[in-house]
């Protein structure tokens, strides 16, 4: 690696095509690349979800937005446009690229694209050789020799050319305008913001990351039944009827916001919320990076997305067909979510908010926090002692 020449880019393009949870979990690499140089400009290319998130991460400077036809969520398009992208990142005569990529993904289709673009230095983890399609590379370990959480993945990444950061938190950046939004709409809501109240979020992109919803119905009645604490719900607008058929089964009266809240907006939310009980999604994500404390209803499909430096409890049933990395569950019967009781996702809340009201975390919480629930590994597989704060 020539880490010379890396300290001399100052305007970098970070390639992140997936969706808005992937990019908040590669903001402290972008915060390792800006810190590593003076007067370094970062420039994302993202998909449309996760170019919604770059306007509250502090770190980049510029975003475009790009539906690139490799990726999963992607639909067909013409080669032409490609080429067109390719020639408008040529214009922009970047410095240098680092490609932002899971371990299931290649890298090779964006670092074609920034070569064609001309960007005289690319990075990328990478499994086969990229020969001239990458002027640094990191042999991809994953997932034969080892796994990564996702965040130390890309700090792991950019530290190969010499950029790294003593703040490894996830980024997000709250607007007055919204933080004001989130504390009118609740206090009209009926919420007394003296009193504690929990957030529920039981969407999820994908079908095997969901939680079902007859089973939100009893986490929502028992939690509200040995709290007494309010209850409110958000989604997006396509899941407004899901959060609509978990209310009418309560017994007492909820509020949702589904359907009313950008990002900023629900990054306001759920800042303002004591505790947040979510499938294993974008808002966790968010929940992290804005430091409130999560439940995570953790679907065995992937191993590297738990919750990172934020109190939390991770909850799934451990089953032979874990990281799967399949949005419908291939054998359909779903069990590392089904199976998770509705009671220890109570047992775990109240605990959790038990414990933040004993302890006062403070700032830069080193590690992810477990809660066992199911076996004795954690979604990787490997054993793990409860509370370990160790990388996945």
């Amino acid at each position: 690696m020539n880490e010379n020449a890396w300290r001399q880019a100052r305007d970098i393009l970070c390639v992140r095509l997936d969706h808005m949870g992937d990019v908040l979990m590669s903001t402290p690499a972008l915060r390792a690349l800006r810190q590593s140089a003076p007067g370094r400009r970062i420039t994302l290319l993202a998909s449309s979800g996760g170019a919604a998130a770059a306007g509250g991460i502090a770190e980049v400077d510029d975003v475009i937005e790009y539906e690139a036809s490799w990726m999963k969520s992607s639909g067909r398009q013409a080669p032409a446009v490609d080429l067109s992208m390719a020639e408008s990142l040529r214009s922009r005569a970047f410095h240098a690229a680092v490609i932002f990529t899971t371990y299931s993904q290649s890298a090779l289709p964006a670092a074609l694209l920034c070569h064609l673009a001309d960007i005289p230095l690319r990075l990328a983890h990478c499994r086969e050789n990229p020969y001239q399609l990458l002027t640094d590379w990191v042999r991809d370990p994953e997932p034969h020799d080892r796994i990564r959480h996702e965040v130390r993945r890309q700090l792991d990444l950019v530290a190969s050319v010499g950029c790294q950061t003593a703040d490894e938190r996830l980024s997000f950046r709250i607007t007055e305008a919204d933080a004001a939004w989130a504390r009118r709409r609740l206090r009209a809501a009926g919420l007394d913001p003296a009193r504690p109240w929990v957030l529920l979020h039981p969407g999820a992109s994908a079908a095997s990351r969901r939680y079902p919803a007859m089973l939100w119905m009893q986490v929502a009645c028992e939690l509200a039944l040995r709290t007494g604490y309010p209850l409110v719900f958000t989604g997006n607008t396509q899941e407004i009827t899901l959060v609509e058929e978990i209310r009418k089964g309560l017994a007492q009266p909820s509020i949702s916001l589904a359907g009313e809240l950008d990002i900023g907006k629900l990054a306001a939310v759920i800042a303002e919320a004591p505790l947040i009980v979510s499938n294993n999604t974008g808002p966790v994500h968010l929940a992290a990076a804005v430091r409130t404390p999560i439940v995570d209803l953790y679907a065995l499909t992937n191993p590297q997305h738990t919750p990172w430096q934020v109190p939390s409890r991770v909850l799934y049933h451990m089953v032979p067909c874990r990281n799967c990395y399949q949005s419908i569950c291939p054998l359909e019967h779903h069990d590392c979510m089904t199976k998770i009781a509705p009671a220890s996702v109570v047992d775990a809340a109240l605990e959790l908010i038990e414990e933040q009201s004993r302890i006062r975390q403070p700032a830069g919480i080193q590690g992810e926090n477990w809660l066992e629930r199911d076996g004795a590994e954690d979604p990787a597989g490997t054993p793990r002692q409860p509370h370990e704060g160790n990388d996945m």
